[in-house]
Order: C-alpha cells, then sequence, then structure tokens
C-alpha cells in the first residue's frame, strides 16, 4: 500500500453495511451458531466437570466421573448419548443469537459510527474500541439472558439422564414456563451478572483485538482486505476474548445450572463471587479455564461461517436463488424440526421477510 493512500473503511469485522442493518446478522447468526454448537456443547459440559460445591449435596457425580478433555467429552456425548445429542439445545441457542449478535453488532456500530466518532484522520482510537465493544455485549446478553439460561440447562439434561436424575424439561417452551413458574420473571435472569461481565469481556477482546489486528495488517504489510486478513484477525480475537472471558463464562454456567428450591433459590451458590470462591478453593484456579480450547475453537469457527451465511443470504436475497434459500434457511433451524413445519415457516414466514428486507440488506 503506498503511503498516504487512502484505507478502505471496512467497517465492523471488514464488512460495510452489516451492522448498519440488524436483519443481516440476526439471520446469518442462526446458522453459524448450528454450525459450531457442539462446540459450545462440550464447552459447558466440560465446565461442570469435577463441581466441588456438588460436594455439599451429598451428590456423588463428582467422584464417580473422571475428568474428560475436550475430544474425549464430545466422543463421550456421541457413544453414551448419541449423536444428535451434541445439539442438544440448539434451539435456544439460536434464539439466543438472534437477540445477541445483532443487537450487539448494530449497538457497537452505532456507537462507533454515531456517538464516538472518528477523528480527522478517519482513524478509531483504541479506547473508543474497549468502550464501545464492552457496552454492546452487556446491552446484547442482558436482553439474551432468559435464553441462554434455558440453553445451559438444555445442555446438562443428558448429562442428568446418564446420572439417573429426572429429566427438568419436556422441550424449550415448557423450560420457559417451568423457569417462570418456579423463580418468576427475575428467575429468568438467573446469572446475569456474570453473564455481562463475560460478555463485556469477550465484546471488548473479540471486536476490539479484531479491529486493531486487522488495521494493523491492512496498514503494514502486503495483505488486503480479504479472507486471509479475515483469518488472522479472528484467530487473534478468539483468542483474547476466551483468555478473558472463560472464567466469567465458568461462574455463568455453574450458576445457571445449579439446583434450586421451591422458591427458585440456588442451593450451592449465593452469588457469582461465592461460586468464584468455591471453585477456587475447591478445585483450583484453573479451573475457571475449563472449556477454554472449545471456546476459543467456537469463536474462531464461528467468526468464519457467519461472514459465510452473511454473505450468501445476500447472494440469494440478489440472484433469488429459491433452492439455495431453502438449504440456507434449514441451516438455522434444530435438527429435529419436521418436513410440515420446515414449509410452513419458509412460506409463511422467511420469503416475505426476505421480499421486505431486500432493500435493507443489498446496497
Amino acid at each position: 500500500m503506498a503511503p498516504g493512500e487512502q484505507v478502505p473503511s471496512v467497517g465492523l469485522r471488514g464488512y460495510r453495511g452489516r451492522a448498519r442493518y440488524p436483519a443481516a446478522p440476526a439471520w446469518a447468526s442462526p446458522a453459524s451458531r448450528r454450525a459450531t454448537f457442539p462446540l459450545d456443547l462440550t464447552k459447558t459440559r466440560l465446565q461442570m466437570q469435577g463441581e466441588a460445591a456438588l460436594a455439599r449435596l451429598g451428590d456423588g457425580a463428582r467422584e464417580s466421573a473422571p475428568y474428560r478433555g475436550m475430544v474425549r467429552t464430545a466422543l463421550g456425548i456421541v457413544q453414551e448419548e448419541g449423536f444428535l445429542k451434541l445439539w442438544q439445545g440448539v434451539t435456544p441457542a439460536i434464539y439466543r443469537h438472534v437477540v445477541y449478535s445483532g443487537g450487539r453488532m448494530v449497538t457497537y456500530e452505532h456507537l462507533r459510527e454515531v456517538v464516538f466518532g472518528k477523528s480527522e484522520d478517519k482513524h478509531y482510537p483504541l479506547w473508543k474500541s474497549v468502550i464501545g465493544g464492552m457496552m454492546a455485549g452487556v446491552v446484547g446478553q442482558f436482553l439474551a439472558n432468559p435464553t441462554d439460561l434455558v440453553k445451559v440447562q438444555m445442555q446438562m439434561e443428558g448429562k442428568r439422564k446418564l446420572e439417573g436424575k429426572p429429566l427438568r424439561f419436556r422441550g424449550v417452551h415448557h423450560a420457559f414456563a417451568k423457569i417462570l413458574s418456579e423463580g418468576g420473571i427475575r428467575g429468568l435472569w438467573a446469572g446475569w451478572v456474570p453473564n455481562i461481565q463475560r460478555a463485556a469481556l469477550v465484546n471488548m477482546g473479540d471486536l476490539t483485538t479484531y479491529d486493531t489486528v486487522k488495521h494493523y495488517l491492512v496498514l503494514n504489510t502486503p495483505l488486503e482486505d480479504n479472507i486471509t486478513t479475515h483469518g488472522l484477525s479472528s484467530l487473534c480475537s478468539g483468542l483474547v476474548a476466551s483468555i478473558l472471558g472463560t472464567p466469567a463464562d465458568v461462574i455463568k454456567s455453574r450458576i445457571m445450572n445449579q439446583p434450586r428450591d421451591k422458591q427458585g433459590r440456588g442451593l450451592l451458590y449465593k452469588s457469582s463471587t461465592d461460586c468464584l470462591i468455591q471453585a477456587v478453593q475447591g478445585e483450583g484456579f484453573m479451573s475457571l479455564y475449563k472449556g477454554f480450547l472449545p471456546s476459543w475453537l467456537r469463536m474462531v469457527t464461528s467468526g468464519f461461517s457467519f461472514v459465510f451465511v452473511f454473505f450468501v443470504l445476500k447472494l440469494l436475497l440478489i440472484c433469488k436463488y429459491f433452492p439455495l434459500s431453502l438449504l440456507v434457511f434449514s441451516m438455522a433451524l434444530p435438527p429435529n424440526h419436521n418436513s410440515f413445519s420446515f414449509f410452513i415457516s419458509f412460506f409463511v414466514f422467511f420469503l416475505p421477510l426476505l421480499r421486505v428486507l431486500l432493500p435493507f440488506l443489498v446496497e
């Protein structure tokens, strides 16, 4: 790149217009979430292994279950529960990501372009990226907390069945109804404190590291704004985000999954601080990084799949490829959707929505 040559504005994660129109990330997110969901499930199972606080309730699961790493945990789920159980909890995960990803990216881009603004030399200061990323994560995650709560609890249902414990839910809607009846509206926001802490840290690391690395690569290396630059930036941002966010993620998952009394109060932990202390004292400091590897891999692969599906959606909207529209829409649905509900959803909801959103998604 020649000196003085103007660097093109690549926007958030290098693709202009995405955060400007919230429908695009909201539709691309479910497909990327479904593709990487087995890593998410494996991460949650790893975070629950060896939970010291269970000893207080006389639960023998901690002593009887040997510790398994990422690969052995995933293989164990397939062998003991079945292959499709790798997607257990994917439906609330899709709900969560539609709310969370769309909300955080729109908020971040709005703060970046409107509230903070760029300097006279078109450079976006790092401190503004940090604040914007954290605020965007907090807003998106707080709104999505009920779906995150249901997702975590459904991810642990298979383990409960293997341990001979009764299943808590018959499905997603039953889970929402049961949590609401036992804990009220407040019960749906159980674990929201460590959840938004995690979101703030992850977004601070993810969005800011991505922008910083990509800006550096475009200005100081022969690389241009292409898939290679995106891959290197995603690799670095995912690593930083996982290092910052995994401890809060472990605390969040354990608080959300803990057994509760009839009033919806937790039986293991009084607060996120209490959970942190018990984990460190009973299992050691490194217990806060259980599930780190699948968390990092999920962030990197999710970034690639998100961008891929996003551009496929824009291509479908421009070219109006009906068969491919069916394929992409099916990627956003849970594995257990039957054909009838699939076609009803597609014709009644998805296609009309695409026609409405076409002017906003295609630049």
